[in-house]
């Protein structure tokens, strides 16, 4: 039974809460394995709720948040409520600025957790986003009562995780692919191919995500077709993306996207949703 007090505690870029009454159908709910390779916020992960499934992000400090909730959530939220107490905009920019510093590699798995989960609930629209060095660079919100702490939610999360098979990797994409067989589903959320200049700086890792890299894994869903895997994925609605997947179903949907560092193109926009379904 879906546990309702489980929902994402941290907001992510091209989170996809609005989408999910669109995306929820076109999800096998009854597959024997559901891995999600781009995991992010995990809106569509922890609204599912599978009982087996593989989840996997490049980004370390998102997989590190994770496995903290999965092991350590007293001392999590422990942690949260020192920030809470401390919250200010001073008290921010000090924060953030630990990953500059080489003390930082000395951190705790569980005080890098709290800090991510801190400047997410307090940076400038929630946008968790790094410059090239990989150092987080979002400027401070201002809101009045964030809600830093959300013991609640961290203790039905670690508890979701340790009473059923829920697999934690971080890495590379491709990796949490290797070895699925028909059963399964994939949901695929790669971070979108951009629609114009202004839209990719959103990008949640100092690598970014190429076009050549977008090629990458429209062969990874050729493979899942042969092995005859169910999978579905979010992206842009763009001329490439319709290209790349032209022989597969595609449905476009609406979504309002409030990121963006041109002001003019935030609001609603396409997205598409690309699948395909075994027989």
């Amino acid at each position: 039974m879906k546990n309702l007090l489980i929902s994402p505690i941290l907001k992510w870029v091209g989170g996809k809460r609005q989408l999910l009454s669109e995306i929820m159908p076109l999800i096998n709910k009854n597959c024997s394995t559901y891995i999600e390779p781009f995991v992010g916020g995990g809106a569509v992960f922890f609204e599912l709720q599978p009982k087996k499934a593989i989840i996997n992000d490049y980004n370390e400090e998102l997989i590190n948040v994770y496995r903290v909730v999965k092991d350590s959530p007293e001392e999590l939220i422990s942690e949260l409520k020192v920030y809470e107490e401390k919250n200010n905009e001073d008290f921010f920019y000090e924060v953030r600025s630990l990953d500059r510093t080489p003390e930082y590699a000395d951190m705790s798995a569980t005080k890098k957790a709290a800090r991510v989960i801190y400047l997410n609930k307090t940076c400038y629209n929630g946008l968790y986003r790094v410059n090239a060095a990989g150092q987080f660079n979002s400027p401070y919100g201002r809101y009045k009562k964030p809600n830093i702490v959300n013991a609640t939610t961290i203790k039905a999360m670690s508890k979701y995780f340790n009473s059923n098979n829920i697999v934690i990797k971080q890495g590379d994409y491709r990796d949490a692919l290797k070895g699925i067989r028909k059963g399964a589903f994939v949901y695929l959320d790669p971070p979108y191919m951009p629609i114009s200049t202004s839209s990719s700086f959103t990008g949640y890792t100092e690598n970014g995500f190429s076009y050549e890299q977008q090629v990458e894994l429209k062969k990874e869903c050729d493979k899942l077709k042969e092995k005859g895997v169910s999978f579905l994925q979010s992206n842009s609605d763009c001329i490439e993306i319709r290209n790349l997947y032209k022989d597969y179903e595609i449905l476009t949907v609406k979504a309002k996207r409030s990121i963006n560092s041109n002001a003019l193109k935030r609001g609603e926009i396409n997205e598409v949703l690309i699948y395909y379904v075994s027989e």
